[in-house]
């Protein structure tokens, strides 16, 4: 007798086997950049240097982290001196 998480787990997996994942975007990193997961198998993939999508590990979560901070700092800082130069 199967474990019934093992079942559950299993035809996620079995659907995207027959009928391709369902990707859907998760967290935009940057205009670049996203993660993306997978609504049946919930599996993870992201963007990589390339442009190829490969799976999300720890070292790629860690990646985007510190390019969604670097991205976000850029963007504050020149929303901040496009504030400054439309005020003079």
């Amino acid at each position: 007798m199967q474990n019934k998480s093992t079942n559950t787990a299993f035809i996620p997996k079995m659907y995207c086997n027959i009928f391709g994942h369902d990707y859907y975007v998760t967290k935009k990193v940057t205009r670049h950049v996203k993660e993306y997961t997978c609504s049946h198998c919930k599996k993870q993939l992201t963007t990589s240097s390339n442009g190829n999508l490969v799976e999300l590990t720890p070292k790629f979560k860690e990646i985007n982290a510190i390019l969604e901070r670097i991205h976000q700092s850029r963007m504050n800082r020149l929303k901040e001196k496009t504030f400054a130069s439309s005020i003079c």
